[in-house]
């Protein structure tokens, strides 16, 4: 269903409540109800602006669940073994950001600490809480304020750069030692997969969409 970017006359208020902004071209369309399994298209570069779904909920909090618990082991244990020489030393993320804070690199040590561990794990939680809330159709402003701390978050989670870069140097060093992957590398790579698929399959206007319908209509 492709939406037009009229809006019509009505109070200011509810009409501010039933507005969206295509993310690509930037259009202001007015939210029209949709049928299961339907998509709201932009009527000027055919973006896909929200989904109606009543799974994605279920989705979210199974998706979030499982993602908090490979975050976990991302981050508990070893990324890499590197071995030089008959030394042996782990490698995981933690010591990564703490490596950067006793060299001096204090900003640059924030910076990975909030891209690749305070934001995710706030994405994750942020999901979770707003699935189960929305569920048991609870939270009313709760909910909103969560759709905006989400909506702020998402732009900032580089947890695919992050392993991208520790590809690039492992390429650089595994000539010069040995380097045997742990359980956190292929924990963290199945952490990126299932990141970008819920970033792709749970669109912001879904879920706005979802959440005034279940605390419009119940």
């Amino acid at each position: 269903m492709i939406l037009e970017n009229s809006v019509k006359e009505r109070p200011e208020s509810e009409m501010l409540d039933r507005l969206i902004i295509c993310p690509k071209c930037h259009t202001i369309h007015e939210k029209v109800a949709i049928p299961k399994g339907k998509s709201a298209l932009c009527d000027t570069c055919k973006k896909v602006l929200y989904h109606y779904d009543e799974r994605v909920l279920d989705h979210g909090l199974a998706l979030g669940i499982t993602g908090l618990l490979l975050f976990f082991v991302s981050n508990l244990f070893p990324l890499v073994k590197v071995e030089m020489l008959g030394h042996e030393q782990h490698v995981t993320i933690l010591s990564m950001v703490f490596s950067l804070f006793e060299n001096g690199f204090y900003v640059v040590g924030v910076t990975v600490a909030f891209m690749v561990f305070i934001f995710p794990l706030m994405i994750l939680v942020d999901y979770i809480t707003l699935s189960w809330l929305m569920r048991l159709k609870k939270g009313k402003q709760l909910t909103k304020e969560l759709l905006i701390l989400l909506s702020k978050l998402l732009p900032w989670n580089m947890v695919e750069i992050y392993l991208v870069s520790i590809l690039v140097a492992l390429v650089k060093l595994i000539g010069f030692m040995q380097i045997h992957f742990g359980l956190s590398f292929w924990s963290l790579v199945l952490f990126v997969i299932l990141d970008t698929y819920l970033s792709k399959r749970i669109h912001m206007g879904e879920l706005w969409e979802l959440r005034h319908r279940i605390y419009t209509y119940g």
